[in-house]
């Protein structure tokens, strides 16, 4: 890896073969984002387009797509699944004054654009830009290509990932692997479907987590609510429920310092059916059975990861809990206009440390905190609790049993009907009666309507944040259900000072 004068990164590939060129574009689409511009520099015959047409072709998951060269053109337009994807050979402009007849400020702004011939614009090229340059080789065979990947500006980290994940690959059985990028969470983590034969495993992709702003006592957010900064804590939790008997993937290859698994494939049926999605009764009971065996253990809060490494799970405390609920006042509020006086925040802040002793004080046990739909695969195959796939993890705290509960049984992505809550939470609480006769079913379900609370209030400011920020509004259509949860848990009577403090300040989403 090198440092480019721009201060980007910089490394070569060798491509001997067409099988290493498509290796090599889905290193470069595993990282690429909406927005992205990616330059594509070399002589005439160097593979310029070759290579954009197999990028748009494993973008677009379909290698018989047409993909004509823009010479003539000089910009094509691709709607792929991920992104809109914007093809241009600027080779036929005589100079960068040409350039706004192309039309580029009309493009839509989540497009990645694949450039070739960026000469064409010096000058007037973004500082954030991926450049894989083309070198012919004609000493070492007809179809051997040397190329460099020039990472520039907010790019250069994305350089140094493709070039790690490659090593990884290279090491592991996979490195000749088919691969799919699929669907993954609001994090930004990426997964890939890795298919080699009758072979299957899933490529997750980690890199450690950048700190933010400090918020409080030199604090950022992640290390205040206990957000995982590496791959540890997920190796950690999965063989630790594994060992308990629950479907938790296997991992197979692991790269700790670079944040690189290569993790079982457990398929992709899961707990709903439908369109729009809805819960299967009976694989939610499986999935509260699932919770049921968890605590009805006492589990560790210190884990092995690998020879003398091991992971500390933290405590969910409450700072963790109020930093999250302060997410509303941040984001949810600020979107409906609403101005969050010192006053405002104080009240509310009191308010939810009251209503918090309790789960503070509660037993503790793992939290798994994003235990709901996205995170749970149907594996008919396999019997009782080993039928319910556990994903997304690696955020594990220690802290009261009914949080999990809470987020599997108002489930923030489908609707979980009120009779079937109040049924499978009866379900649990007889459950856990039966383990232990000294179970308080009471003081659970308080703890459960807080939790329920809490994490609706959290929920509210992350998806108006993934919205505002991240300029992901598809999280927006989920606020209306969120909200409807959260007044089924403020209905419980000892929250009642939280429900009088949401009605008034707290409007309801449009």
């Amino acid at each position: 890896m090198l440092l480019t004068p721009t201060g980007g990164s910089s490394h070569e590939v060798a491509l001997e073969s067409e099988h290493a060129l498509h290796g090599l574009v889905a290193d470069i689409a595993a990282m690429l984002e909406p927005g992205d511009l990616v330059t594509l520099s070399g002589d005439l015959g160097a593979g310029k387009t070759t290579f954009a047409r197999a990028m748009i072709r494993h973008l677009a998951g379909d290698p018989g797509i047409a993909v004509p060269s823009p010479t003539f053109t000089l910009m094509q337009t691709y709607d792929l699944p991920r992104f809109p994807v914007v093809h241009t050979d600027l080779y036929r402009l005589e100079g960068p004054g040409e350039l706004a007849e192309l039309g580029f400020d009309d493009l839509p702004k989540n497009a990645v654009v694949l450039l070739e011939w960026p000469d064409r614009a010096a000058g007037f090229l973004p500082p954030d830009r991926l450049d894989v340059a083309f070198t012919l080789a004609p000493n070492l065979g007809p179809e051997h290509r040397n190329v460099r990947i020039t990472g520039h500006g907010a790019l250069a980290p994305r350089a140094d990932r493709i070039a790690a994940m490659r090593r990884f690959l290279d090491a592991t059985g996979f490195a000749k692997a088919e691969r799919r990028r699929i669907q993954g969470d609001a994090s930004t983590r990426t997964y890939e479907r890795l298919t080699l034969g009758d072979k299957h495993a899933i490529l997750m992709n980690s890199p450690k987590r950048a700190d933010g702003p400090a918020l409080r006592r030199g604090r950022p957010y992640s290390a205040i609510a206990h957000l995982a900064e590496d791959v540890k804590p997920f190796v950690a939790m999965a063989n630790a429920l594994r060992q308990l008997g629950l479907s938790a993937p296997q991992i197979y290859e692991a790269e700790l310092a670079d944040g690189l698994l290569i993790i079982e494939d457990l398929g992709a049926e899961t707990v709903v059916t439908g369109n729009p999605p809805a819960p299967i009764e009976a694989r939610y009971a499986r999935a509260v059975e699932v919770l049921v065996e968890m605590h009805r253990h006492e589990l560790p809060d210190v884990l092995p990861v690998a020879p003398h490494v091991s992971h500390q799970i933290p405590r969910y405390d409450t700072d963790a809990y109020l930093v999250e609920v302060e997410l509303l006042l941040e984001w949810y509020l600020p979107r409906y206009g609403v101005a969050v006086t010192d006053a405002i925040r104080a009240a509310f802040v009191t308010l939810w440390r009251h209503a918090l002793i309790a789960p503070a004080s509660a037993p503790r046990t793992w939290v798994l905190r994003d235990y709901h739909s996205p995170n749970l695969l149907w594996l008919p195959l396999r019997q009782g609790v080993a039928q319910v796939g556990l994903l997304d993890f690696q955020d594990a705290v220690m802290g009261p049993a009914a949080y999990d509960l809470a987020s599997l049984l108002q489930d923030a992505r489908v609707d979980v009907p009120e009779l079937m809550e109040v049924t499978l939470l009866n379900r649990y609480v007889q459950a856990m009666s039966e383990i232990d006769p000294a179970f308080d079913a009471v003081g659970f379900i308080r703890i459960y309507a807080t939790m329920a609370a809490q994490r609706a209030t959290k929920i509210l400011g992350i998806f108006a944040r993934l919205h505002k920020r991240d300029g992901k509004p598809q999280y927006l259509r989920h606020l209306p259900r969120v909200w409807n949860y959260l007044q089924r848990a403020l209905a419980h009577p000892t929250l009642g000072p939280l429900q009088d403090w949401y009605r008034e300040h707290v409007p309801t989403p449009a």
